[in-house]
């Protein structure tokens, strides 16, 4: 497995189709996973601080764990089948529980819990940028500056799936 962190969210034009890039600590490949805008906002609004007048999912997900006594202890991004990438969150003592990846992530971020990418995984999907598009990267975080978690359209009550 090898430790991933969350470059950010962003919406591919023309689709309004939300992405969330994550990038191998060690190494040049990214993961994109694309998401629904429910999981976009919720990584944005933790992502820029935002704290929402009454708590969201992914809030509420991580009081009922702490709640319980349990710790997230890492999220790992397993394998793709199908199309659709699996995670699994782990709370340690062989207690795993199966997710989608942005919910993952959206926990991991609320919680500073690692997030793994498996080796395999990353050899088969993982992309690397060439030095040449990095420019394409820091536009990218540019963007992630300038983004508010209105513009996923955060609220409407519409799920998305990943």
């Amino acid at each position: 497995m090898q430790e991933l962190r969350v470059v950010g969210v962003r919406v591919e034009l023309p689709g309004n189709q939300p992405i969330l890039l994550l990038k191998e600590t060690q190494g040049e490949r990214y993961l994109p996973i694309w998401i629904g805008a429910v999981e976009a906002a919720a990584i944005a609004f933790e992502q820029q601080g935002v704290r929402p007048a009454r708590p969201m999912t992914h809030d509420l997900l991580r009081e009922v764990v702490s709640t319980l006594g349990a710790t997230l202890e890492a999220v790992n991004i397993t394998e793709m089948r199908d199309g659709i990438y699996i995670a699994e969150l782990v709370f340690g003592e062989n207690r795993v529980v199966s997710a989608r990846p942005s919910d993952a992530v959206a926990l991991a971020v609320r919680t500073g819990a690692p997030i793994y990418g498996a080796e395999e995984l990353l050899d088969e999907v993982g992309i690397e940028i060439p030095d040449e598009q990095e420019d394409e990267v820091e536009k990218f975080r540019e963007f992630l500056d300038q983004i508010s978690p209105e513009d996923f359209g955060a609220g409407s009550g519409s799920g998305g799936a990943s």
